[in-house]
């Protein structure tokens, strides 16, 4: 993710900030995560090119690795809300609707420019998260997981599109570290029990005690962070949270 200079006027960015404006960015709500899409994809997580998406972070620490995956990361409220409380920790967007990543790629890359020396630290990438998160991740990789507002695929028919799955929850158990910690949230009360089931059954997780969401910090930035939270919160429609641990087993 290079960095770009704002010579001449941008029709798509605001003039004043530099930001994109997210009317000439919108896409459909949700994407068919079974279908096949064309975008270069890393062979192994040892493929990724660190150096494109964090350029000054990779200077002072060439070992560093991605920590933190928000899985479709629409406009990419959480990360930029993440960034700053965690300005040593690198974060990736993954996205599958093109106009949508591009539009959290211009973002980030304004914020950079008009906030020297900040968000070094998130970036994002097209790509389809039920298929490839092993592609971008090692065993152990990751400290958080994020599954904000995710398509709730109504239909039975289609709920094997959900992203939290009892089968895909056993690639995010291999990708996450022990203590690591998956946060989801819905406004949908189906689908949020869905979830919560999921992860319950799952015996490489244990959710959170109260004590503990109450401490996390995160926990309070999973209803705000995001265009769908903040839209949810206006029509005070109620959300549905289930955050679990991922735990050793015998």
């Amino acid at each position: 993710m290079g960095e770009r200079g704002h010579e001449g006027a941008n029709p798509t960015h605001n003039k004043r900030t530099g930001l994109p404006r997210k009317r000439f960015y919108r896409a459909r709500a949700h994407s068919n995560p079974l279908s096949d899409s064309h975008f270069p994809i890393p062979i192994s997580p040892a493929e990724v090119d660190y150096s494109l998406h964090y350029p000054e972070m990779v200077k002072v620490d060439p070992s560093k690795k991605i920590q933190f995956a928000d899985v479709g990361c629409g406009f990419g409220g959480l990360l930029i809300s993440l960034a700053p409380l965690f300005p040593d920790t690198l974060m990736v967007g993954m996205e599958l609707r093109d106009k949508v990543t591009e539009y959290v790629k211009e973002r980030i890359l304004g914020l950079r420019t008009t906030n020297p020396g900040q968000y070094q630290n998130i970036s994002v990438v097209r790509t389809n998260s039920m298929k490839y998160i092993p592609n971008y991740f090692g065993k152990g990789q990751l400290q958080k997981m994020f599954f904000l507002f995710p398509d709730p695929h109504f239909k039975e028919k289609n709920h094997r599109r959900r992203v939290i799955s009892p089968f895909l929850l056993d690639e995010y158990a291999y990708v996450l570290a022990v203590g690591g910690i998956i946060y989801t949230i819905t406004d949908v009360e189906e689908l949020g029990e869905w979830m919560k089931s999921c992860l319950e059954e799952h015996p490489m997780f244990e959710p959170l005690t109260n004590e503990e969401l109450e401490a996390d910090q995160v926990v309070k930035l999973l209803s705000s962070a995001t265009e769908e939270g903040q839209k949810v919160a206006r029509n005070d429609g109620q959300t549905f949270r289930a955050v679990y641990r991922r735990i050793a087993t015998c």
